[in-house]
């Protein structure tokens, strides 16, 4: 197991484990965390699992899709550098300890 940890909105930290090939989408809605609302279940159509990823573990994920580097147009907050949808992101060792913070609105 791998942590990860959200920031919420106002500031409070959540950190829960997660499995070796989850994606931090669906650790979240599993964990019950605020603000994460993955209305599609993960297949990118719906940008609302938008998370800044914070340094140093916005350097250690792989390049955007052209898929998602779009979807990110369509998110309610706006986009910064480090935005990704965490319905992309697949837990793994290289990145154990990641630290999101979660886009707020979603909707």
């Amino acid at each position: 197991m791998f942590r990860v940890t959200y920031i919420h909105p106002d500031g409070q930290t959540s950190e829960v484990e997660a499995a070796d090939g989850a994606n931090l989408m669906t650790v979240a809605t599993a964990h019950g965390i605020e603000g994460i609302v993955g209305d599609c279940g993960g297949v990118m159509s719906c940008a609302t699992c938008h998370v800044i990823v914070q340094a140093p573990w916005d350097e250690k994920l792989g390049a955007r899709s052209e898929n998602e580097d779009q979807m990110l147009d369509y998110t309610a907050a706006p986009r910064e550098a480090a935005s990704r949808l965490c319905c992309q992101i697949v837990m793994n060792a290289a990145i154990d300890g990641i630290c999101v913070r979660i886009a707020d609105p979603q909707l």
